[in-house]
């Protein structure tokens, strides 16, 4: 049997018929279950966001939305180094540009944005976190691998923790060395 299988997927043999996925490490897996060897699901046994990816999406939708969170608490628990946006928290169109463009790299199409606006979540052209939740139960259902690169590029990993990136710390380095120090002591 292994002889079988060795030959049925042996990437060098020219019978062999390519995935329409071929991009997915594992096509025959219903998107956003992937990781339930690991007990890190996407999306829930019914097709909705899982409260762990939940968590993740808020920390994402805070970075961005109006009014900001309050910072993070200085807790040593994963979950309270998290952003979580308040109940009325909504992208401004900039706050929507800058979170495609830290996310994809450009910001999103105008027929995109038009899109957006048909959602449950959007208010008065504001994307609210529903629309957001929305945006990726949709991305997630058809294409799961692309939801995993833009919580990476977020700083999230496979656990769905939040871990520092070298960006990140550059950033933060960056951001300390152009701050202006205050002078604690007598004025000459």
């Amino acid at each position: 049997m292994a002889y079988y299988f060795n030959n049925l997927w042996d990437s060098n043999d020219p019978l062999r018929m390519q995935s329409p996925r071929a991009e997915t490490p594992e096509p025959f897996v219903r998107q956003g279950r992937r990781n339930a060897s690991l007990g890190v699901q996407l999306l829930d046994a019914d097709g909705a966001i899982s409260d762990k990816f939940e968590r993740c999406l808020k920390h994402i939708f805070g970075k961005y939305c109006t009014p900001k969170p309050t910072p993070p608490s200085a807790s040593k628990s994963p979950d309270a180094q998290l952003l979580v946006p308040s109940e009325n928290a909504y992208f401004t169109p900039d706050a929507l540009d800058q979170w495609a463009i830290e996310t994809n790299g450009s910001p999103l199409p105008e027929e995109a944005k038009e899109e957006l606006a048909l959602l449950d979540g959007a208010e008065e052209g504001y994307l609210t976190f529903q629309g957001f939740l929305q945006i990726y139960q949709l991305q997630t259902e058809t294409d799961e691998e692309e939801t995993w690169r833009d919580l990476f590029t977020h700083g999230f990993d496979r656990n769905l923790k939040l871990v520092m990136t070298r960006r990140e710390d550059m950033e933060i380095e960056l951001s300390r060395e152009t701050t202006p120090t205050r002078q604690t002591g007598p004025k000459q």
